[in-house]
């Protein structure tokens, strides 16, 4: 399956995506670059990282591979410094990093997972955001979109932390959508649940699939191209009026 609408508004438009080395994160990148935008896609294993890159070059489109911890301040200032340096103002941040989404019972939920958890879902967006926003603000435009989960919409199978950063997600979308709309700055939030991964594909045998499947109104598990149609229509002038909303790609299964 692939990423079929086209958005013309996206053409040379400047894309960042974080957790850009595989799965949501790369497929989205390629969807981007598809409609002719230039695209850095950010994350910690470089290997993986070119290897994103690459496919996109040879598919004609233009791709940047950058390395960087998202938890630390420094390194996304550098990152910044290199975008800027190499395509100029960022139109659209796709802050999409996140994980330890595990299930761990709240009785055995340590400190330390706690932590990790907020830094890797929550705390990496607000710095992501907080590092490319003066810019968009000096501009008086920009696109951001945040990466939370089903988890953080409903209890779930995974971690009291992974629910909680995820919940947080929501909030921070919504409080900077209202803070950042007078400055023509939209921010919007994308939920998936149930996504077939390469990583969900390798740890759920086919009848497992099956069985979550059964549990969302379409029956279906959703696919990478459902979450990265939804990134590039919310960062497309099509939504141009859209701004604070939290769209939960989960196939019918959140209610509220």
């Amino acid at each position: 399956m692939s990423v079929t609408t086209a958005h013309p508004s996206l053409q040379g438009r400047t894309v960042v995506i974080t957790g850009g080395s595989r799965g949501i994160g790369a497929r989205t990148a390629r969807a981007f670059a598809d409609q002719g935008a230039q695209v850095c896609v950010v994350g910690r294993d470089a290997t993986a990282l070119a290897a994103v890159a690459d496919g996109i070059t040879d598919a004609g489109g233009t791709a940047l591979p950058a390395t960087a911890d998202v938890t630390d301040s420094a390194a996304l200032a550098a990152l910044h410094r290199t975008v800027a340096d190499r395509f100029g103002p960022v139109d659209v941040l796709a802050a999409f990093a996140g994980g330890v989404g595990f299930p761990v019972k709240s009785t055995e939920l340590t400190e330390q997972l706690w932590r990790e958890s907020l830094d890797a879902n929550l705390t990496s967006a607000f710095l992501t955001i907080q590092a490319f926003l003066p810019d968009m603000v000096e501009r008086g435009a920009g696109s951001i979109i945040t990466m939370s989960s089903s988890a953080g919409r409903q209890p779930s199978l995974a971690n009291l932390a992974y629910g909680a950063a995820n919940a947080g997600l929501v909030m921070l979308t919504r409080h900077l959508a209202t803070e950042l709309g007078p400055q023509g700055i939209r921010v919007n939030c994308i939920a998936p649940s149930s996504i077939l991964t390469e990583k969900a594909r390798a740890s759920m045998p086919p009848a497992v699939q099956e069985q979550v499947a059964a549990a969302h109104p379409l029956r279906r598990l959703g696919t990478m191209e459902d979450v990265a149609e939804t990134a590039l229509f919310l960062a497309s002038d099509a939504a141009a009026y859209l701004t604070g909303l939290t769209i939960d790609v989960a196939g019918g299964r959140i209610t509220n």
